[in-house]
């Protein structure tokens, strides 16, 4: 029937107004919460008619091709293709700004009031809740990551070097070296020359190719100028600035996945957190609707206040937008390079052992006894077995956690 309900590729589109591309994603960083967040960000799409169903599928396999929080890279690409590079720019503070507001709140609370006496020991509850949801993340990803002995293998001496101290950017390249070399997709001869690649290449938003490539130009001159000036100033803002650039430009597989890198950066390296406060500032992000990848802002805020939280967060954020401007560009010729194929399918194998390692040291200073194994073991079962959405999982584990606690069970 509804043919009719969805733009045509060929049909011009109207002009949708920014403040009205800001709203709506502003919405859903509001609103939305784990797994929920890609319906009511297709819903919303659907709903206004910006994309067809085949443009933003496009866009789903085009974002899982580069580093960055998917979600985020989706919003960025809807309203690049809406209204450009300043569409992406609206699109995408609308979505991440709930967020980073909410956790903000939540880093003043967490960080004035950790001297009340009932905190830590509720905050002890949560953390083994974040084990085991951390753990259940690195089996799902494990069984889809790791298709074969080598890309096993890559996993395995991501996970050594990690035990190791090896830095986890250096990493982050090694896999993505193995992985062009070792894991490209082989070729079905006769089937790949007769078979059409899936999906067609998202076409430019509505203005010349010149204007797109100078506003991609000038984004990239200001994320530049925004890091030289991290580099020259220095101090704590400075470093912290420039290691969640870093992070943004080569995170792939987003959300939970991305934790290993934030952990290096802000645990091992820079020392900014201890590794129950990262914990912690994992169960706070997951109470807080919108992208995962607001922990930045809450590793921010311990280094230097508000501030410090919004230079994390543009950060973190600041490289995938940029990522997602340039593939709107050239996905066409990138989407079936098996040498980009391969480089992703390592990257990705190297993440899983990556992520083990963080749930060995995450377990390690959270279960500090049976009461918190059992909590743990409990939100592992809740969301590997029942599905269970993560924002209940934490929300109910922790009201039994202050039950438990007044009752004087634990």
């Amino acid at each position: 029937m509804a043919d009719d309900v969805f733009q045509t590729p060929n049909k011009p589109r109207p002009k949708v107004g920014l403040l009205t591309i800001f709203w709506a994603y502003f919405v859903v960083g509001l609103t939305a919460f784990g797994m929920a967040i890609l319906q009511k960000l297709k819903r919303t799409i659907l709903k206004n008619r910006w994309l067809t169903e085949q443009e933003m599928n496009d866009g789903l396999a085009m974002v899982q091709l580069y580093p960055g929080p998917i979600m985020v890279n989706f919003t960025t690409y809807a309203g690049y293709r809406l209204r450009g590079a300043l569409g992406a720019l609206m699109a995408t503070l609308g979505f991440i700004t709930p967020s980073i507001v909410l956790i903000i709140a939540l880093a003043v609370a967490y960080f004035e009031g950790s001297s009340l006496p009932w905190v830590k020991p509720l905050f002890i509850g949560l953390e083994a809740l974040v084990v085991g949801v951390v753990f259940n993340v690195t089996l799902e990803f494990g069984q889809r990551a790791l298709k074969s002995g080598i890309h096993a293998l890559v996993g395995l001496v991501a996970f050594i070097a990690l035990i190791y101290k090896v830095n986890a950017l250096v990493i982050v390249l090694a896999t993505l070296a193995l992985g062009a070399l070792f894991l490209r997709p082989k070729p079905n001869d006769a089937l790949q020359k007769k078979q059409k690649p899936e999906g067609t290449a998202p076409p430019a938003p509505k203005q010349s190719s010149r204007s797109a490539w100078v506003n991609i130009g000038i984004a990239t001159a200001l994320v530049l100028a925004a890091a030289a000036a991290a580099w020259a100033y220095g101090g704590e803002d400075g470093r912290m600035t420039l290691a969640f650039l870093k992070v943004g430009t080569v995170a792939f597989g987003g959300g939970l996945t991305i934790l290993p890198l934030v952990q290096d950066i802000a645990v091992t390296a820079g020392h900014w957190i201890t590794m129950r406060q990262f914990a912690d500032g994992i169960a706070l992000s997951q109470i807080t609707p919108g992208p995962f990848l607001n922990i930045a802002a809450f590793i921010g805020y311990k280094v230097d206040g508000i501030w410090g939280a919004l230079l994390a967060s543009f950060g973190i954020y600041a490289p995938s937008f940029l990522w997602t401007l340039l593939f709107s560009e050239i996905y066409g010729h990138v989407r079936n390079n098996p040498a980009v194929r391969g480089a992703l399918a390592g990257v990705l194998a190297g993440f899983v052992g990556m992520l083990a390692v963080v749930v060995l040291q995450l377990g390690r200073v959270s279960i500090t006894g049976p009461a918190a194994l059992t909590m743990a073991a409990a939100a592992f079962v809740a969301v590997r077995f029942f599905k269970i959405d993560l924002l209940w999982v934490m929300v109910g584990g922790l009201g039994i956690w202050w039950v438990a606690m007044l009752t004087g069970v634990v």
